[in-house]
């Protein structure tokens, strides 16, 4: 092997024993949090569940957390701790998760702000930031209101967790849970050494969890952006956009190896702005990304071995294939909504930059004190 070869291949290992790392560290910090819940209590469950019993309030609480954070990813992943903790049930996380596919759509919207200085670019990539934004907002209104009559989508989570769960299908992650179950201990025992208070126990293990977590979603998106971006944009532009179901595939998998759909969708955004891609075509593309960011609450419901939190997840990808269901054939709708909103927002910019805060953070935040 040639030396030139051998420089080629030691950034290839080391960027994969990083990407390791950080993988590791995301699932601790799963494992962690749920741990750190269980010390918390009964009267902090009772408390925290009767928060979400409003779906009002579930809902608005997944769109700030998510605003705030910007990673639906992280949201839901903390969703599944709780759920695994037994601190939140499956009822009371569903709104949590609808609302998180809401907040995710503020990145793009934020990229869009990109352009504000030239209308005729500003107009086509606002559109195409908030055709996200809207297809989830639709898909809110249809399944929120029917999920609190029917209970459609966490019966249909349960039904396939205990068809997955019948077949075997969970059972062999258990050396992952073996894995990562002592480190979250050793750090609990080592935060024992500081305090015998149960609840500041569990309060540090939580902080510990929360930043494990982020550093570890953050540093995988960073990587993989470095390792993919460059050749996905010659991708999008050259290959993927030939029809809705390579655009739609295509989303899915750049998510699911990015676990960033906020990355993967805010991709388009410039492509459009510039006149490269339209709107209709990287509709399919911002749904299949809906899809793909569901694999990081699977994976972290899958080291938690409980059905619900596994429940849980399921809810995520079902609630996006069903809002796929509604409104692909009726793409037109949000399409048509995006570009209206484009127009006026490239007359009256300052009302792009109202729409983001009030809508992802006033609106939020006042409905979620109002409905409590």
């Amino acid at each position: 092997m040639t030396k030139r070869n051998l420089d080629n291949i030691y950034p290839t290992i080391k960027r994969i024993l990083v990407f390791l790392v950080f993988l590791y560290l995301f699932l601790v910090s799963i494992e962690l949090m749920g741990a750190s819940f269980k010390l918390m209590g009964k009267d902090f469950a009772e408390t925290l569940i009767q928060t979400t019993s409003n779906p009002l309030v579930g809902l608005f609480i997944g769109i700030l957390a998510t605003s705030i954070v910007q990673s639906s990813s992280a949201t839901t992943s903390i969703v599944v701790g709780m759920i695994a903790a037994g601190t939140l049930s499956l009822r009371g996380a569903i709104p949590i998760i609808m609302g998180a596919n809401l907040g995710t759509t503020v990145t793009n919207i934020i990229v869009s702000m990109g352009h504000i200085t030239r209308p005729t670019e500003f107009k086509r990539a606002f559109a195409g930031a908030t055709v996200h934004d809207f297809f989830n907002t639709l898909t809110v209104i249809i399944f929120l209101p029917l999920e609190y009559f029917t209970h459609y989508l966490e019966h249909s989570a349960i039904f396939l967790q205990e068809l997955f769960s019948g077949i075997g299908g969970f059972k062999l992650l258990n050396p992952l849970k073996f894995i990562v179950k002592p480190v979250a201990n050793q750090i609990l025992n080592g935060i024992g050494l500081i305090s015998t208070s149960e609840l500041l126990i569990a309060g540090l293990g939580v902080f510990i969890a929360f930043v494990l977590l982020f550093l570890s979603l953050s540093r995988l998106v960073k990587l993989m952006k470095k390792v993919m971006i460059g050749r996905v944009e010659k991708l999008l532009h050259n290959y993927l956009f030939v029809n809705a179901g390579r655009s739609l595939i295509c989303g899915i998998v750049l998510t699911a190896i990015i676990q960033s759909s906020s990355v993967v969708t805010s991709l388009v955004v410039p492509l459009v702005g510039a006149g490269i891609l339209t709107i209709e075509q990287i509709f399919p593309y911002t749904l299949g990304a809906n899809i793909g960011t569901t694999v990081t609450a699977m994976m972290a419901s899958l080291v938690t071995q409980n059905p619900t939190a596994i429940s849980a997840a399921f809810v995520h990808l079902l609630f996006n294939i069903s809002g796929i269901l509604v409104w692909y054939p009726l793409r037109k709708v949000p399409i048509s909504i995006a570009k209206w909103f484009g127009n006026i927002a490239a007359k009256k910019r300052y009302l792009a930059v109202v729409y983001v805060v009030v809508v992802f953070y006033v609106v939020p935040i006042c409905l979620a004190l109002l409905t409590r």
